[in-house]
C-alpha cells in the first residue's frame, strides 16, 4: 500500500518544461493479468518459461484481475477519486480492458495509443530468471554486465527505449490536453518510466525506487500540477481503494538480480 511520494532530493528534480500542461495525471497499472499468475507459478516451481498460450499484447485480465478493475471502478464512480476527463490505454487486452471497465463507470471510452504498450522483451518473453539463465547465458552475463536500465534483449526494448515513448506522450498531452484530469492505464515498466521523465530521476534512483517500492495491480499513481505548469508527484502505487476491498491485493514479486521479469 504505497502511496505517499519519495523525498525530494538529488535525481529528482521535475523534468518538463514550462508550458501548457494537464490539470492531473494518473498512471493505471492494469489489474492482476493471466501472465502475471503464469509467472509467479513458474517462479514457485523454478520453471524455465511461463505456461502461456497467448501472445503477450493478447493476454488477458484473471479473474481476480477483473475484480481489482470493478473495484476501482466503483471507486471512481461514487466520488472516493476525482473522475478522469480523459483516458489513454496501452492498446494490450490486460490494460485496455482495465481502462474500459473504469472508463465506462464515469461514461467514457478509452483512447487506445500504442506507445503505452508494455516494455518488448524481445527474445526472453516468457523466460523466467532460470529460463534465462539456462538457455541464454550469453544474454544473461550480457544483462547483469549492462544492467537493467540499459540492457536491451535481442529484439526487445531497453528502459530507455520505453522512456523516449514515454516522453513523447507527455509532450502530447500537455498539448493536447490542457487543464485535463487524464487517466493512463499502462504497465510497470512504462510507469516507472514516466517517472523517470517527470521527476528528472537518474538510473540508481530509479532502479532503487524500482527494486523497494513495489508497483501493485489497479494502483494508482498520480501527479498534478504546480506553479501553474510542472507535475508533482502526489502519490505512488496507491492501492488504499483495493486494501478496504474484499479483493486480494497483488503486485511485481521483488525482482532477482540480474534478471529479466517474464510477463508484466
Amino acid at each position: 500500500m504505497s502511496f505517499e511520494p519519495t523525498e525530494a532530493g538529488p535525481g529528482r528534480a521535475t523534468a518538463e518544461p514550462a508550458g501548457p500542461q494537464v490539470a492531473e495525471l494518473v498512471l493505471v497499472r492494469h489489474g492482476e493479468s493471466v501472465g502475471n499468475v503464469a509467472d509467479d507459478d513458474a517462479r514457485r516451481r523454478g520453471a524455465g518459461r511461463l505456461e502461456l498460450d497467448t501472445r503477450d499484447p493478447d493476454t488477458p485480465l484473471s479473474e481476480r484481475g477483473e475484480r481489482q478493475a470493478q473495484v476501482l471502478a466503483r471507486h471512481v464512480a461514487t466520488g472516493e477519486a476525482d473522475a478522469p476527463e480523459v483516458v489513454l490505454s496501452s492498446p494490450y487486452a490486460r490494460a485496455a480492458s482495465t481502462a474500459h471497465v473504469v472508463a465506462s463507470a464515469v461514461g467514457l471510452d478509452p483512447v487506445l495509443d500504442e506507445r503505452l504498450r508494455e516494455r518488448d522483451l524481445g527474445i526472453l518473453d516468457g523466460l523466467t530468471g532460470v529460463g534465462i539463465r539456462e538457455t541464454l547465458p550469453d544474454e544473461a552475463e550480457r544483462r547483469a554486465r549492462l544492467g537493467k536500465f540499459y540492457y536491451r534483449p535481442p529484439g526487445g526494448e531497453s528502459w530507455t527505449d520505453v522512456a523516449l515513448r514515454v516522453r513523447h506522450v507527455v509532450r502530447d498531452l500537455a498539448q493536447v490536453y490542457p487543464d485535463r484530469r487524464v487517466w493512463v492505464f499502462t504497465h510497470q515498466a512504462v510507469i516507472m518510466s514516466f517517472r523517470l521523465v517527470l521527476e528528472g530521476l537518474d538510473e540508481q534512483t530509479l532502479l532503487d525506487v524500482d527494486r523497494n517500492e513495489p508497483l501493485g495491480n489497479c494502483s494508482l499513481t498520480r501527479y498534478r500540477r504546480r506553479d501553474g505548469a510542472s507535475l508533482e508527484l502526489v502519490s505512488f502505487a496507491d492501492t488504499r481503494h483495493l486494501d478496504v476491498s474484499a479483493v486480494e491485493n497483488t503486485r511485481e514479486p521483488t525482482p532477482e538480480p540480474a534478471v529479466e521479469r517474464g510477463s508484466a
